[in-house]
C-alpha cells in the first residue's frame, strides 16, 4: 500500500493544548519488562510521526525507509504524519495518555524529554528488540547513552526506550580563503588553534564568529572544558556519577581561558547580544574566518556560502559536544508495536544509512568511503572518528532543567566583563545543584 503523508498544523496543535487543562493530573505508569510487548492490535496500519523536512537528510532517509517497509509489507498502509518539533515537544505527554497515538515517532533525547516519557510509562521499553535485532551492537558507547533511561528517567542506563540512527556533533568550520590569505594552516592542537586566533587578531581580524544570546557560546565554553577534562568529568557532570565542583581544574581553566580569549579580542564584544542565526550568517558572508558550531549547519553552508570552507574537529580534543540524533520511540499505547519495531530496524539498514551519509546526515552505521562529495565525506569521517573514540560528550545545557538559560546568561556576563570567571562558576554551580536536587531528590 502507498504511504500517505499529512501535516498537522496550528489548529491541531491548538486543539491539543486546549485539552491540557483536563489532563494535567494524568500520569502514566511504568511499563514492566523490556519490550514494546504484546501482539499488534492493528496489523493493517503503521502510523509514523516525525518532524524532518522532505529536503533534509533525515527526511529523505525516512522516505526511503517507508518505501522499503512498504515493499516488504504490501498489506500494510503507512501513514506518515508530519509534525513540528515544537508540537511534539509540547504535546507529547498529552497525546500519549490517550488511545489515538502514533505507532512510532521521532522524539528529542535527554532527561527532560525522552527520559520523562520513559519514567511516566508513556513510551515502551525496547530492550528485548534491541538485543534480538542487534540495535545494541550497532549503537554503542556514548552514542547509545541517549537511548537508555533508568526508572527515574535519567539517561545512560536501564532499558532501551529509544533508538537513534544518526548523529550530530560540534566542530570548527573555517574559511579556507581567509586562512590562505594570512598564510595559516588547519591547527591540530589547542596551542596551534590559539596561534591561529592570535594571528588573525594581530591583523585586525576577529577570528571567531560567536553568539552569546543563544547556545553557541556555551558550546565553545564546553569545548574548552573538554580540552582540560576527561570522561569521568563528563559522567559526573552529565550522568550524576559523582558530585561535581564547578571549580574543578577543567572548568576553572576553561572559564578563565574563554575570558582570556574575550579579552584578547578573539570573540567580538557585541557577540553577547547575537543569536545563532546572526553567527551563522556572519560566517556564511565571510566576515569571520572560523565558527565553532554543530553539524546541523552543514547543509546550509553547502547551499549558501560562496567562499571555500572546510570543517575540522576541535583541535586536540578527545571529547566533543555531540550525541546521537533524535530517537525513534514507540508509545506504550501503540496499536502496532511489532510493525513499529520493524520500521525502526529498516532505518538502520545500509540502504537508509547510505542516504543519510550522502546527504550529510551523519549515519550511525554508514560507509563514509562511499560518499562522493568531499565536504560531506570529511564531515562524516570526522564524526565517525569521534564515535570510534567514544568521544561524544553531550551538550553543556543537558544535565538539568533550566540550565540552558543560566548558561547563556552567565557567559554573556563573561563577554560583557560584568562577572569574573569565578563569579560565573558560582552562578553555574548554584543552578546545577538546584536542578539536580529536583531530578534526583538530593
Amino acid at each position: 500500500m502507498k504511504a500517505t503523508t499529512t501535516t498537522r498544523g496550528a489548529a491541531a496543535g491548538t486543539a491539543l493544548l486546549l485539552t491540557a487543562g483536563f489532563l494535567t493530573g494524568c500520569t502514566g505508569q511504568p511499563v514492566a519488562g523490556g519490550t514494546a510487548g504484546g501482539e499488534d492490535s492493528d496489523t493493517d496500519t503503521l502510523t509514523v510521526w516525525h518532524f524532518e523536512s522532505e529536503e533534509s537528510a533525515m527526511g529523505q532517509a525516512w522516505a526511503t525507509a517507508v518505501e522499503i517497509f512498504e515493499e516488504e509489507n504490501p498489506e500494510v498502509t503507512v501513514e506518515v504524519e508530519k509534525q513540528t518539533f515544537e508540537q511534539i515537544q509540547k504535546n507529547a505527554k498529552i497525546v500519549l495518555t490517550g488511545d489515538d497515538v502514533p505507532d512510532v515517532m521521532e522524539f528529542n533525547k535527554g532527561n527532560a524529554t525522552a527520559g520523562q516519557l520513559a519514567a511516566q510509562g508513556l513510551i515502551a521499553p525496547l530492550t528485548d528488540a534491541a538485543a534480538e535485532r542487534g540495535w545494541d551492537r550497532t549503537v554503542t558507547g556514548s552514542l547509545a547513552t541517549t537511548g537508555r533511561y533508568d526508572a527515574d528517567g535519567l539517561m545512560g542506563s536501564g532499558d532501551w526506550y529509544g533508538v537513534p540512527n544518526y548523529g550530530e556533533f560540534v566542530g570548527v568550520y573555517y574559511n579556507k580563503e581567509m586562512f590562505a590569505e594570512y598564510g595559516l594552516e588547519e591547527p591540530t592542537t589547542l596551542e596551534e588553534f590559539e596561534d591561529v586566533l592570535a594571528a588573525f587578531a594581530n591583523q585586525g581580524v576577529t577570528p571567531l564568529a560567536e553568539a552569546g544570546a543563544e547556545y553557541p557560546l556555551g558550546q565553545l565554553w564546553y569545548e574548552l572544558v573538554l580540552a582540560y577534562g576527561d570522561r569521568q568529568l563528563v559522567d559526573d557532570y552529565q550522568l550524576f556519577a559523582n558530585d561535581i565542583d564547578f571549580r574543578n581544574e577543567a572548568m576553572t581553566q576553561a572559564t578563565e581561558k574563554l575570558a582570556d580569549w574575550i579579552g584578547k579580542g578573539y570573540v567580538a564584544g557585541d557577540s553577547a547580544g547575537l543569536t545563532a542565526e546572526d553567527m551563522g550568517v556572519s560566517f556564511i558572508d565571510g566576515t569571520y574566518p572560523m565558527m565553532v558550531s554543530g553539524s546541523w549547519w552543514f547543509g546550509r553552508l553547502a547551499t549558501e556560502a560562496k567562499h571555500d570552507w572546510g570543517q575540522f574537529n576541535f583541535p586536540g580534543n578527545e571529547l566533543h559536544p555531540g550525541s546521537s540524533g533524535n530517537l525513534w520511540v514507540v508509545p506504550a499505547n501503540a496499536g502496532s508495536p511489532g510493525l513499529a519495531e520493524e520500521f525502526i530496524d529498516v532505518t538502520l539498514r545500509p540502504e537508509v544509512q547510505e542516504v543519510l551519509a550522502r546527504e550529510g546526515g551523519l549515519p550511525v552505521a554508514g560507509d563514509a568511503s562511499a560518499i562522493e562529495d568531499e565536504r560531506t565525506r570529511e564531515l562524516t569521517e570526522n564524526f565517525q572518528q569521534i564515535v570510534e573514540d567514544d568521544g561524544l560528550a553531550f551538550y553543556p545545557d543537558w544535565p538539568v532543567a533550566g540550565f540552558y538559560d543560566v548558561l547563556v546568561s552567565e557567559l554573556q556576563s563573561l563577554v560583557n566583563e560584568s562577572k569574573t570567571p569565578d563569579e560565573v562558576l558560582t552562578g553555574l554551580q548554584e543552578a546545577y545543584d538546584e536542578g539536580k536536587a529536583d531530578l534526583v531528590g538530593e
